[in-house]
C-alpha cells in the first residue's frame, strides 16, 4: 500500500508572561508569508508536537516556555499559502524578555484584542478563539 499524502503538522504558541499579564508574543516572520505571526513552526521527526512547541518558542524569542494547555487543532487547508498544514496551538506562559532569533524578524508584546499588526496565516481567528475562551 503507497504511503498517504498528508498535511504537515505544526506547533504554535500563545506565550504570555508569567506574572499572568494580558499581553502576548507575536512574532515578525522573516521569510514569506510575511507579517506578524504566533511563535511556532514545523514538528521535526521523531518529536512530539508538544516538544516541537516548546523548541520553537525557544528557537524564535529565547524563551522557555511552559506548556499550559492545548487552545485548538487548525486544519483549513488554505490557512497556510506554502500548502495545507495542520497547526496545534497551545496556551504557555514564559518568564523574562524575548530575542527575537531562527525565523523571527522582531518580536512584539501586544494586546491580543487588538494586537495593530498584519497577521499571517489565520492567527486573526486564533486571536479570536482565545479571546472568546478567555471570556468562558
Amino acid at each position: 500500500m503507497p504511503r498517504p499524502v498528508t498535511p504537515l503538522i505544526a506547533a504554535d504558541l500563545i506565550i504570555r508572561r508569567e506574572d499572568g499579564g494580558a499581553r502576548i508574543l507575536l512574532i515578525e516572520r522573516r521569510h514569506p508569508p510575511h507579517g506578524w505571526a504566533l511563535p511556532g513552526g514545523f514538528v521535526d521527526v521523531g518529536e512530539t508536537v508538544e516538544q516541537a512547541a516548546v523548541r520553537e518558542a525557544l528557537e524564535e524569542t529565547g524563551l522557555e516556555v511552559s506548556l499550559e494547555g492545548l487552545l485548538g487543532l487548525y486544519s483549513d487547508p488554505g490557512r497556510d499559502p506554502r500548502g495545507h498544514t495542520v497547526s496545534a496551538v497551545y496556551l504557555a506562559s514564559a518568564r523574562g524578555e524575548p530575542e527575537a532569533a531562527d525565523d523571527a524578524a522582531s518580536v512584539r508584546w501586544v494586546d491580543p484584542a487588538a494586537p495593530g499588526v498584519p497577521l499571517a496565516f489565520d492567527h486573526a481567528r486564533i486571536l479570536a478563539d482565545y479571546l472568546a475562551q478567555r471570556t468562558r
